[in-house]
């Protein structure tokens, strides 16, 4: 990974460099992978990415893979293995909310087509590219993810505050937060 300029909140180590080299920030129109990271920012609400980022693994192997047709049919024996199982976020509410969101998801699925027709719609289609020059500059929300948060709240979906929805923006490349001199910035 060399002497690539990175944006400095992931220089932690080789694993958040990996991510932010590989995935952040590079648009994502696949329902899977959307739904994937819209279950890992809803856990990662008051926690720190990189928690999360660490149990990935752990998250993908308890909820099938993040097969949302599977986590939508979750019954109560799934959810008590779920909090049981020590290498995710045992969160009741966030490990609920997963099925709830699993469950509008495809209720969004149903009305636009996909969850990616209905979440890039709100765009345009075309990731919003900022211009940063340090992480200082970049906003926990916007206006637009305040608007984003209130149609899935309106929908059903859970833990879907402003700040994750930013996040999630983030993730999948909705926006491109790179700071200016980061070598993914281009």
């Amino acid at each position: 990974m060399g002497n690539k300029i990175r944006c400095a909140w992931c220089e932690k180590d080789d694993l958040y460099r990996d991510y932010h080299d590989n995935e952040w920030g590079k648009p994502i129109y696949d329902d899977d992978t959307l739904f994937e990271f819209l279950i890992l920012e809803t856990f990662q609400a008051g926690l720190s990415w990189y928690t999360i980022l660490k149990k990935r693994n752990n998250f993908r192997a308890a909820f099938d893979d993040f097969n949302y047709k599977k986590v939508a049919q979750y019954n109560e024996d799934k959810v008590q293995e779920l909090l049981q199982n020590a290498g995710i976020i045992r969160n009741q509410l966030k490990i609920r909310g997963t099925i709830s969101n699993a469950i509008a998801f495809m209720k969004v699925q149903e009305e636009f087509g996909s969850f990616s027709d209905y979440i890039w719609k709100f765009i345009d289609g075309k990731p919003i590219e900022n211009s940063r020059k340090s992480l200082s500059e970049v906003p926990a929300t916007t206006a637009l993810s305040d608007t984003i948060s209130k149609d899935l709240k309106k929908r059903g979906f859970k833990f879907v505050g402003s700040t994750v929805v930013y996040a999630h923006m983030q993730a999948t490349g909705m926006v491109n937060d790179h700071v200016e001199e980061c070598w993914r910035m281009k």
